[in-house]
């Protein structure tokens, strides 16, 4: 049996072996089909890739002619003001507070608050009655007192005579004498009395000692006010003043200035340090240096003929020093810092950009003034410059207020 089935087995075997060769071809030809879809793909990925390549550069070409928009200013030159700066505090130059120097009811009042008010301009009406009635008694006891020294002095006459007559003895004479001296002191008080009468009813009208701005009053017609209560206050408004403090390492040149006479013009700046408020003079300067902050206070003067400057009101104070002749001025937003240094891009006249490197020597506020690498006249890039290179195409719009770069300064 197992012969027999071992002989079966055997043509099986050979059956099938002849079928082997016939599926040794099959792993290569799908080989082949692979690697030739895979050099057909990668082609056309180099191709989709050249050609988005070409896309991008004929993009490119097209951003490089197309006009970039830019804002642009010309160089100048200024007599060009340097200043320097400190925050100040507006001052009044006179500020005083109405109190009544005697006690009364408030009558009445001539002023509205916040109006301007004159010297000597009558500001309130304490009742003067009370102050009446004592002048009229200070008055009757002058009187009274002077009919008494009439009287005695008749007496003393009298006694004179009477004593050369050996009738009266010096002892009646010399008390008649001290009663008439008596009598004089008690009307040289009762004058005196008057006058202080007359002085407090004096006080129960209440002026104004200087011309200036009324403030917010304290008090209503019908209150009563002792001595020394406050009424009213009142600040000088023209002219006024601003106390400001500058380091002390910027005060040499002023100080120096002050001693050979000079005049420093002052300028007060809103508190963006935008606008100009006013203009003005230096005054003074404190006596001594601030250690705490190591700083100088000086004040400056202005007329405030408008009242545009308030007590209290905090400002930016431009004090200037000296006058750069002939300086050549640049908007600062111009200047662009790159791994060679400060430069600008300037606008050449087929509407390109080329860079051109700068020297600054000074930077004040919003302006520049060059030492090396510009011209007067050249035009150069104030805003836009992010999207600039080398050769780029510009379409140059003008700047704001590109006519007046400095404040105070003399165009050339």
């Amino acid at each position: 049996m197992a012969t027999q089935e071992t002989l079966t087995r055997i043509p099986d075997e050979q059956a099938r072996r002849p079928r082997q060769p016939h599926h040794r071809w099959v792993p290569w030809v799908l080989a082949a089909a692979f690697g030739v879809v895979a050099v057909l793909g990668w082609r056309a990925a180099v191709r989709r890739q050249q050609e988005e390549q070409a896309v991008r550069a004929a993009a490119a070409r097209a951003a490089a002619l197309r006009p970039v928009p830019v804002a642009v200013a010309e160089t100048r030159a200024e007599n060009f003001p340097v200043y320097l700066e400190g925050l100040g505090t507006v001052t009044a130059y006179n500020t005083d507070t109405i109190k009544p120097r005697v006690a009364g009811q408030i009558m009445k009042l001539f002023f509205r608050e916040g109006q301007h008010a004159d010297a000597g301009q009558k500001l309130v009406q304490i009742d003067p009655r009370p102050y009446e009635v004592q002048l009229q008694q200070a008055e009757g006891q002058l009187g009274h007192d002077q009919a008494q020294l009439r009287d005695d002095q008749l007496n003393l006459t009298r006694d004179q005579a009477l004593y050369k007559s050996g009738v009266i003895p010096l002892q009646q004479l010399n008390t008649q004498e001290a009663l008439v001296g008596q009598l004089q002191g008690s009307i040289a008080s009762d004058k005196a009395a008057i006058a202080n009468a007359k002085l407090n009813l004096s006080y129960c009208l209440l002026t104004a000692p200087i011309s200036g701005k009324i403030g917010l009053q304290m008090v209503d017609v019908g209150n009563y006010v002792s001595a020394g209560t406050s009424i009213i206050s009142i600040n000088q408004m023209e002219p006024i003043t601003v106390i400001f403090t500058l380091p002390e390492q910027q005060i040499t040149p002023i100080l120096r200035g002050l001693r050979d006479g000079q005049s420093f013009p002052v300028s007060a700046y809103d508190r963006a340090d935008v606008h100009e408020i006013a203009r003005g003079s230096l005054l003074a300067t404190d006596n001594q240096i601030d250690q705490t902050t190591g700083t100088l206070r000086l004040e400056a003067r202005f007329a405030n003929r408008d009242e545009d400057l308030f007590p209290n009101e905090f400002v930016n104070i431009h004090i200037e020093t000296e006058v750069l002749p002939h300086a050549l001025l640049m908007p600062a937003a111009a200047l662009q810092h790159g791994p060679q240094g400060d430069f600008v891009f300037v606008v050449q006249p087929n509407k390109t950009v080329a860079e051109q490197p700068v020297k600054i020597n000074m930077t004040q506020g919003n302006f520049m003034v060059v030492q090396s690498g510009l011209k007067r006249g050249e035009t150069v890039v104030t805003d836009g410059q992010d999207k600039l290179h080398v050769g780029s195409h510009v379409r140059p719009e003008p700047a704001p207020n590109p006519t007046t770069l400095a404040s105070g300064g003399e165009a050339l």
